[in-house]
């Protein structure tokens, strides 16, 4: 595994995540990742969920580095890794009855946070689940300091890039279709939100 690209934030929170995905997605049967970066959720969440059938993407130039690991997992449920920009559509993957995306939003444009929910409200299912992990500001405030210092380097890194407000995330949600259903505290300041498509 040597030489492999690695995240130290998906090591350390894979666990968490996994905790709550096993309940949540316990009858789903095919999941969606938006933005899978090394790997490390995709094949960890495959391997510990041997029946959901998980699809990886990331934008197309991420495409090498992730298909690194994803050609080292051993099991039968993890496909090839798709290119996915949500803000090309129409998107090259099916939408079936879950979608996870972890530490994205921060880091895609406002805009392109719009086209996601756009889409996945057009391509949905009725009940589909959306999983979105990673840290977002309640009622304009920070929920710690180390998430303020985090939002400080995040729009050092990219202008476009900043910690999300969940009221804003949560109206495009409702727009697109979906409703609330879960608000879950995670580890280092970040929360599990889970949406599903209304019928």
């Amino acid at each position: 595994m040597d030489g492999l690209p690695y995240s130290q934030a998906c090591e350390n929170n894979k666990a968490p995540i996994l905790a709550v995905l096993e309940r949540l997605l316990a009858n789903s049967t095919q999941v969606l990742e938006i933005g899978s970066g090394t790997g490390q959720h995709a094949t960890w969440f495959a391997g510990h969920l041997p029946h959901l059938v998980w699809q990886p993407t990331d934008l197309h130039d991420h495409l090498p580095t992730l298909s690194l690991r994803c050609a080292m997992y051993e099991g039968s449920n993890l496909l090839p890794p798709l290119a996915l920009d949500v803000c090309l559509h129409p998107w090259p993957a099916e939408v079936h009855d879950a979608v996870f995306t972890a530490n994205s939003f921060h880091i895609m444009s406002f805009a392109a946070v719009e086209q996601c929910f756009a889409e996945l409200g057009r391509r949905a299912h009725p009940n589909t689940l959306l999983c979105v992990y990673g840290p977002f500001n309640y009622n304009g405030q920070y929920t710690s300091e180390s998430n303020a210092r985090f939002d400080q380097w995040l729009g050092q890194q990219h202008p476009d890039s900043a910690i999300r407000d969940f009221e804003a995330v949560d109206a495009l949600a409702r727009q697109a279709g979906f409703e609330l259903v879960e608000d879950n505290a995670m580890p280092a300041n970040n929360r599990l939100l889970v949406w599903r498509k209304q019928e």
